[in-house]
C-alpha cells in the first residue's frame, strides 16, 4: 500500500490584507485560506511567515515519489481535516497565526492524533518563537548569545541598562516581521519609539538585544543527535544593500530590496571566512540546534560581537525553503552548495525516519 503523506501549510494571501476593522471575527467561522486571515491586527507584515504557492506546489512534487500527498490546510479545520485524512506522516510547513505558540499548533495535533510528523515537536517550536526563553536555555547551556532584556512597556524601555546601540524586534516574529533600520537603537529617545511602536503594534514583548557589530552569517542544520551536521555556512555581504542602509538583514532585506527580478548579491555560500570562525560558527549552531533540541532541519542566525566570537541571534526550525535560487532562500542555497538538489532537501526526512 502505498504511503500516504499529509503537507501541512499555511498559504499566503495573494493580494494584500484589507486595513484593520474590516469585519474579521472568528477563525472558526472560515473555511479556506482566502477567508482564513485575519484582519484585526494593524501588521503590515502579517502574512510573511507563511509560504506561496510556489513553495507549495514544489514541496507536494517534492514529496510525490514517496506515496499520496494529501494537501491540509492548517486553518480552522484542520484537526477535523487530519482526522479524516489520517495520513501515514505529516510533512509540517504551517507557521500558523494566532499566539505565541502558533507554530507548535499542527505537530501538538499530530502528537495527539499519533500521527508522525516531520521536524521539531511542539516545545522546541514554541521555545524557539518566543526569543527571550530561547535566549536563556542558550545561556544555561553554555551557548554565547548576547545580553537582552524583554521589554512589556515602554517604562522597560526607558529603564534599559544595555549599554547603546541596542536592536529592538518582536519576541515573538519570525521571517523579519518587525525588524528594520529602525530597529538598530543608538539612543534612548530611539529605543523608547520604536519599543512603543512595536508594542502597539505586534501586541507582544520587545526583545532589546546588545548590538552585534560584527559579520553575519546563517546555517542550516540536518539530522538528528549526534548525526546532526551543518551546511555550507552561508555569509552576509551588506555592502551590497541599498546606500546608506544599517547592515541588517530584515523585513526590507528580505522582502522588498530582494526581488526576482533584480536579487540582492548579498549572500555567499559557502561563506570565504577563516577556518576558526567557521569551526566556531558551527559550534555555536550545533550548541542551539542541541539545546533546544531540534528535530529534522533548522535554519540558525549567528552574528559576530566586537570580538568576532559568534553570537546565536536566533533558531528558525521551521526554515524557509522557497524553491527559487533567486528567492535567496537560504536553507535550500546551502543545500545546493552541499550538492543537493531542491527535491533531496525536501526528501532528507525520509532517510532520517528509516
Amino acid at each position: 500500500m502505498a504511503v500516504r503523506i499529509g503537507l501541512a501549510y499555511n498559504q499566503r494571501p495573494a493580494a494584500p490584507a484589507t486595513p484593520a476593522g474590516a469585519g474579521f471575527d472568528s477563525p472558526a467561522d472560515h473555511k479556506s485560506s482566502s477567508r482564513a486571515l485575519r484582519y484585526d491586527l494593524e501588521q503590515p507584515d502579517l502574512y510573511a511567515e507563511w509560504d506561496e504557492p510556489a513553495t507549495i506546489d514544489a514541496v507536494e512534487r517534492a514529496l510525490r515519489p514517496l506515496g499520496e500527498v494529501i494537501r491540509l490546510e492548517a486553518i480552522a479545520d484542520f484537526p477535523v481535516q487530519l482526522a479524516a485524512a489520517r495520513p501515514d506522516f505529516v510533512f509540517n510547513i504551517a507557521e500558523g497565526l494566532y499566539g505565541r505558540n502558533r507554530e507548535g499548533h499542527v505537530p501538538a495535533i499530530c502528537e495527539f492524533l499519533g500521527i508522525p510528523y516531520s521536524a521539531s515537536d511542539p516545545l522546541t517550536l514554541s521555545l524557539a518563537l518566543h526569543k527571550g526563553r530561547a535566549k536563556e536555555v542558550m545561556q544555561m547551556r553554555g551557548v554565547p548569545t548576547a545580553p537582552f532584556i524583554l521589554a512589556e512597556s515602554v517604562a522597560d524601555a526607558r529603564n534599559c541598562s544595555l549599554p547603546f546601540p541596542v536592536f529592538a524586534k518582536p519576541a515573538f516574529e519570525g521571517s523579519g516581521k518587525g525588524v528594520s533600520v529602525k530597529s538598530l537603537c543608538n539612543t534612548k529617545k530611539e529605543l523608547v519609539k520604536q519599543v512603543d511602536y512595536l508594542l502597539s503594534t505586534y501586541r507582544e514583548p520587545v526583545l532589546v538585544e546588545t548590538y552585534l557589530p560584527g559579520a553575519e552569517f546563517t546555517v542550516g542544520i540536518m539530522g538528528n543527535g549526534k548525526e546532526a551536521r551543518c551546511l555550507p555556512i552561508v555569509g552576509m555581504r551588506f555592502d551590497e544593500l541599498p546606500s546608506g542602509a544599517p547592515p541588517i538583514y530584515g523585513y526590507e532585506a528580505k522582502w522588498i530590496w530582494d526581488d526576482p527580478s533584480d536579487p540582492l548579491e548579498m549572500f555567499e555560500c559557502p561563506a570565504k571566512i577563516p577556518a576558526r570562525l567557521a569551526t566556531a560558527i558551527r559550534t555555536a549552531a550545533l550548541g542551539a540546534y542541541h539545546a533546544l533540541e531540534c528535530r529534522d532541519w533548522c535554519r540558525i542566525d549567528i552574528r559576530c560581537d566586537g570580538n568576532q566570537v559568534p553570537n546565536v541571534v536566533e533558531l528558525n526550525p521551521l526554515p524557509g525553503i522557497l524553491p527559487d535560487p533567486r528567492d535567496n532562500s537560504c536553507l535550500p542555497k546551502a543545500a545546493r552548495a552541499a550538492g543537493m538538489s531542491y527535491d533531496e532537501l525536501i526528501r532528507t526526512f525520509e532517510r532520517d525516519e528509516e
